[in-house]
């Protein structure tokens, strides 16, 4: 955000409305901004990666800054993040797991490759210390007990707050990993039309990443427990939102539950104050107990944005947050999954017709069913792998259609691959590693860590 913005001072509602709604782009502006996490780990013994140490995150971190072009971001003298001049971000989860947030792309193509330098980037640094880095949707190894949190205040104070509302919520923050995509829309009408189709269609997502199926080295009754995790970890702030649905939806009803959202934290220079379980209300009106006498500003609004955890994220952007980390190709295919359907007035209107006629009471279902029983849940007599199957197909025509081609004259459709080997076979990566653990792998997740490193 530009300064100006960053220091304007919110009193009204309508401010908040204008800012959601200053994202409206016309179509030849939208970009695609892919971000995924990933667990570090020591290869001698598999153990998460401490912060500081010879084997260690900041050692990564810091290695990448004096080996490529990127910027260290310090919070009290320490290194918590990377930026680069295209926009991209390097960051760190509570737990350690490593964050690529890449930058505003045009095409899959520079998506996939923005994300393969990364890794190769990380694996150059990590390998002479000894580390390596995993993609799963949840640490199949590690207990509570073993995590070391990261050195970020905004942690400190989450870490405080979420047992207060739910019992997974230091799990999510510590042992969790995703893959999403942001995406860009027109227009209000096409924020809710884009909105509501990726909201009711995000348990398909979460059926096809399914890949978090072990706990504490053991089977954990789910395809992605991930996704479990965020039904037990704060009520205020994820979920389905069942009033996008709802006549009237748009930005004004997307404040109004933004400001709902309890707050966690007021960030001022080095410092992030304690205003957890407080009201961004209060603070509108000068009475936030954290800061008496003082209002917001639009940054403090954009920070509370990152506070709210539903399925589909609004910002100036809409983020789709169903899917599990994954291996090297799965980077590549959630970004195509969604800008096929997404992207492409034909796709969306198709998408949009495969749940329009959906209940709440069925939208609910399949948010707790899929991360269960993955393509298996059915709805309306069809499972969710038929219902994957033509999706895909749905994707690759909007992909198609994009006609964004690459050097080779190849469009982007051949990224959506690995999800079509998942929808035709009905197996999901979960429920592949779990056939490995049973069979070959004799009981253990060890040689996950070998076999599905990065």
């Amino acid at each position: 955000m530009g300064g100006e913005q960053s220091t304007t001072i919110i009193e009204q509602r309508s401010q908040l409305v204008d800012y959601l709604a200053s994202g409206c782009r016309p179509k030849a502006q939208w970009r695609l901004g892919t971000e995924h996490e990933k667990f570090g780990f020591s290869r001698h013994d598999l153990s998460p990666l401490p912060y500081e140490g010879e084997c260690s995150i900041r050692s990564i971190l810091e290695g990448l800054a004096q080996n490529y072009a990127w910027r260290p971001v310090l919070e009290h003298g320490k290194v918590i993040a990377l930026l680069d001049d295209s926009g991209a971000s390097v960051t760190l989860e509570p737990g350690g797991q490593l964050e690529l947030s890449g930058a505003l792309l045009d095409n899959l193509h520079d998506t996939c490759q923005e994300v393969n330098t990364h890794l190769r980037q990380v694996k150059s640094v990590a390998g002479p210390l000894g580390a390596a880095f995993l993609g799963m949707g949840f640490q199949p190894r590690q207990r509570p007990e073993d995590t070391q949190w990261m050195p970020k205040g905004r942690y400190r104070i989450m870490r405080n707050y979420m047992p207060k509302v739910g019992d997974l919520g230091l799990d999510m923050m510590s042992r969790t990993c995703t893959v999403q995509v942001n995406l860009d829309f027109s227009s209000e009408p096409d924020m809710v039309r884009k909105f509501r189709t990726s909201l009711a269609l995000q348990p398909v997502a979460t059926a096809l990443f399914a890949n978090s199926p072990f706990t504490d080295g053991a089977p954990n009754g789910f395809l992605s427990y991930r996704s479990h995790v965020w039904e037990d970890t704060d009520p205020d702030r994820t979920g389905m939102l069942p009033f996008v649905f709802e006549g009237g939806f748009g930005f004004e009803r997307y404040v109004d539950y933004i400001l709902d959202v309890p707050m966690y934290f007021v960030h001022r220079g080095d410092e992030y104050l304690d205003a957890s379980g407080q009201s961004f209300r209060d603070f509108m009106s000068g009475k936030l107990p954290a800061l008496p006498g003082e209002k917001p500003t639009l940054t403090d609004f954009e920070d509370h944005l990152t506070t709210a955890f539903p399925e589909v994220r609004l910002k100036r952007y809409m983020e789709m947050r169903g899917a599990d980390g994954g291996p090297w190709s799965s980077l590549c295919a959630l970004p195509a999954f969604w800008a096929g359907i997404l992207y492409d007035t034909t796709a969306l209107d198709a998408a949009w017709d495969l749940c329009a006629d959906w209940s709440l009471e069925e939208r609910m279902r399949l948010r707790t069913e899929a991360p269960k029983r993955g393509l298996k849940v059915m709805v309306r007599r069809r499972s969710l792998q038929e219902i994957a199957i033509e999706l895909l197909e749905i994707a690759a025509g909007g992909l198609a259609a994009r006609a964004r081609l690459n050097a080779a004259g190849d469009n982007e459709t051949g990224f959506l691959s690995p999800l079509q080997e998942t929808a035709e076979s009905g197996l999901t990566p979960a429920e592949r590693k779990l056939e490995l653990f049973h069979g070959r792998w004799d009981g253990s997740v060890d040689p996950v860590f070998s076999e599905f490193a990065y």
